[in-house]
């Protein structure tokens, strides 16, 4: 739904541009430092738009490549938790672990040992 807002108002302000420059057809002095130009005023209408668009396209692409770079990362991590909760221990772990203290079995300590007087 958001995409479909974003690309109305592109095609509205698309629109506003076309006929504002269609509107301004006089011929303008530009000064880019170095020299000087005289040209239509719809042609640096145009001209300053696209250069805004592909400006605003480049960062898009970059930022579109960055988040699927990061989800690509965020994915090989979620499948590496995952192994590592699925077998949390390997049959080497088991060899290599200290035993705890061993309880004696059940029934055989002393009958009275619980309730020794001394």
């Amino acid at each position: 739904m958001k995409m479909q807002w974003s690309l109305i108002a592109g095609l509205v302000f698309a629109l506003l541009t076309g006929i504002f420059a269609v509107i301004n057809v006089n011929a303008v002095k530009v000064n880019l430092l170095f020299n000087t130009f005289q040209i239509p005023l719809i042609l640096l209408i145009l001209g300053c738009t696209l250069i805004g668009g592909v400006i605003v396209g480049s960062y898009g692409i970059y930022r579109q490549y960055r988040l699927q770079r990061e989800n690509k990362q965020l994915k090989l991590r979620i499948t590496e938790l995952e192994q590592s909760a699925a077998s949390p221990f390997s049959p080497d772990s088991f060899a290599s672990a200290e035993p705890s203290q061993t309880a004696a079995p059940i029934g055989t300590e002393e009958p009275n040992s619980l309730h020794k007087k001394e």
